[in-house]
């Protein structure tokens, strides 16, 4: 009876997940009038207009650059800041000072990143570093490094410590035993993390909104917003976007998610 009902919440779980995506597939084949004539329906034909009308109408190469220059160069920067600190905290644990960093980046989990808006344009603005990528990778950055460090930090605590004391007793320094052991055997749990970052910062409308103005500076989520109208949005140019801007997302998965589930299992069992 309990396996019965649970292939049945399961199967309602994946018509909620599906249902959308499927309205979202469809959608993007359909025009403007037979939209807004039969949203639910199936599209008359499978026709790619909308994805060509989506790449000549608007510059998404730029858009699609932006957003790959913002991400990538935010996430490796966060990993290897978050990675060293996660060190860092996991060698000196035991003294006041690791636990005292630890309490602080847990601290910066608890301040929604709204309230800093006001300061942190304010500050950008004396800087000069509005409508530039390099103050929104910067921001991006500082805001995802409280969450990266208390998951890489429960990571890296599963680590056997006999590893790193073979490491020294052969002469290792700190940086070499970083770079050269734990970064290594933290593979699988800097991939789940990157994966998780990728998706946070890809998909983050907030503070690209807050920072670009400029048409050339726009990232792909800031980007569909232009295809809303006054009046009338048309919702099959804006959910073909959608599908576009999902797309990395979607492969991001397919090749990390043995990694994913890896470090998303060992940091729930071994927490």
């Amino acid at each position: 009876m309990i396996n019965v009902l649970g292939k049945i919440l399961l199967v309602v779980f994946a018509v909620i997940i599906i249902g959308p995506l499927l309205i979202v597939v469809f959608t993007m084949f359909k025009t403007t009038p037979e939209f807004y004539a039969n949203p639910m329906g199936l599209p008359s034909s499978f026709s790619m207009h909308n994805i060509e009308t989506l790449f000549t109408r608007q510059p998404m190469w730029t858009y699609f650059k932006n957003s790959v220059i913002v991400t990538l160069t935010s996430v490796l920067l966060v990993l290897l800041l978050a990675g060293s600190i996660s060190y860092a905290i996991m060698r000196y644990g035991k003294h006041a000072v690791g636990g005292i960093l630890f309490s602080l980046f847990a601290i910066g989990l608890m301040v929604p990143s709204q309230v800093n808006m006001i300061p942190i344009y304010s500050m950008l603005q004396r800087l000069g570093w509005t409508n530039s990528h390099m103050g929104l990778i910067l921001v991006t950055v500082s805001v995802l490094l409280p969450l990266s460090v208390f998951m890489l930090t429960g990571f890296m605590k599963t680590l056997p410590k006999e590893i790193l004391e073979a490491g020294e007793i052969d002469g290792a320094g700190e940086y070499r035993l970083l770079a050269r052991i734990v970064f290594p055997l933290c593979a699988p749990y800097l991939a789940a993390t990157s994966a998780f970052l990728f998706v946070i910062v890809w998909n983050d409308l907030l503070f690209p909104m807050l920072l670009l103005v400029g048409k050339d500076k726009l990232t792909l989520p800031l980007a569909l917003l232009q295809f809303r109208g006054e009046y009338m949005t048309d919702y099959p140019l804006l959910m073909t976007g959608v599908l576009v801007t999902a797309l990395p997302m979607i492969l991001l998965f397919i090749f990390l998610q043995r990694y994913f589930i890896t470090g998303a299992l060992a940091g729930s069992l071994k927490g």
